[in-house]
């Protein structure tokens, strides 16, 4: 679509470029996808049909935008024949404000890892066995929201406590392109504290204790390439759940990175293969997780929130029972709807916290182009 000459005035000549460049590349993969070669490669084609999913997200937007130019145009045209045209010239102008916000978001620089799927592994700390049931909780809250937004989650590893808690869980998060799980999910990493009475407390005693979230992207083969020869293979007899086989064959498997020393293990596939496909899928997450780090500066916001060590010192979150508070302390947010947020409303939090990533995305934009 050519963009109409109000849609050129609404956007900014910076971001106008921004959005051929966009319907350009987007182009270019529809033509590789047609491509015969590219048909045969499922890995391939599932990267490009991604980047697709990601590219035309953005042109929509785009599109909405220069629609509602258009129909702003037309209703200003008739607003001196016809008053009732100039009230939904307003109403227009305001959707307008809307979507070319959305639209400057979509375009602000970001990581390239932020349009990425996202694996989670939450793991209990200091609380013992009441860490490990919120563990649960967590991933509940997960989950839930999940199913609110339309992502899939999936369970790839976990080990579960004697009353339902878990040591540790991974899952796996398949986001959609208006909301990409990493993109999102990235802010929840850190040490997460609560305050409650915990079920094995009998003199109603409030207990502080702490679970550690990492979120990784959760990239292919063809993103981090890992040699084999730099990779322990152990297996081992599984301990979980899983039925008859799972717990009476070495069919779990733990992948060592000895470059990095980066660990992945997974158990509760029947078999070793799945288990090692499952595992190395989390350690090229790992790796991928690492190599961003690293290559970051230290103005850089990617990873340094991420958990270090499961302790109630270095919190991001907590979450207070008794008062039905949840506070984020790396923006100040605070909430008196915990239950509701445990329930899977947690839009709002993440919302905030993408907010703040934004602005200060925008910021170093206006801060590099003034330097500039």
């Amino acid at each position: 679509m050519v963009p109409t000459r109000l849609a050129r005035r609404v956007m900014s000549e910076s971001t106008q470029q921004a959005v051929d460049e966009v319907r350009r590349h987007l182009r270019e993969i529809e033509i590789q996808l047609a491509d015969p070669q590219v048909l045969s490669d499922p890995v391939a084609m599932g990267r490009l049909g991604k980047r697709h999913s990601r590219l035309r997200h953005v042109v929509s937007v785009a599109d909405r935008v220069d629609h509602l130019a258009a129909d702003i145009q037309a209703a200003e045209d008739l607003a001196d024949e016809d008053p009732a045209f100039a009230q939904e010239a307003d109403a227009l102008r305001n959707q307008l404000k809307t979507v070319n916000g959305e639209l400057t978001e979509l375009l602000a620089p970001s990581d390239p890892l932020d349009q990425e799927d996202a694996l989670v592994e939450i793991h209990s700390g200091e609380g013992g066995e009441e860490s490990a049931l919120f563990a649960g909780d967590l991933l509940r809250m997960y989950t839930r929201y999940a199913e609110r937004v339309g992502w899939s989650i999936r369970e790839l590893t976990s080990e579960l406590t004697d009353l339902g808690g878990y040591r540790s869980v991974v899952v796996a998060v398949e986001g959609v392109p208006s909301r990409p799980a990493y993109g999102y999910l990235k802010h929840e990493g850190g040490v997460h504290r609560v305050q409650r009475v915990p079920v094995t407390e009998s003199a109603g005693r409030i207990h502080t204790s702490a679970v550690g979230v990492l979120v990784m992207p959760d990239v292919d083969e063809t993103e981090v390439d890992i040699d084999p020869a730099d990779v322990r293979v152990d297996v081992y007899r599984s301990s979980g759940p899983g039925g008859q086989g799972v717990n009476t064959t070495d069919s779990a498997v733990r992948l060592t990175h000895l470059p990095t020393g980066i660990v992945a293990s997974c158990q509760n596939e029947r078999s070793q293969l799945q288990n090692k496909a499952e595992a190395m899928r989390m350690l090229r997450a790992k790796v991928a997780a690492l190599a961003a780090q690293q290559a970051a500066d230290e103005n850089d916001r990617m990873r340094r929130d991420q958990i270090r060590t499961v302790d109630r010192s270095a919190r991001v979150r907590t979450y207070n029972f008794p008062e039905n508070r949840l506070t984020d302390h790396r923006i100040g947010y605070k909430s008196r709807k915990l239950d509701q947020i445990l329930a899977g409303d947690l839009g709002e939090v993440l919302d905030a916290l993408h907010a703040n990533e934004v602005s200060r995305r925008m910021a170093d934009r206006r801060d590099g182009q003034e330097a500039s």
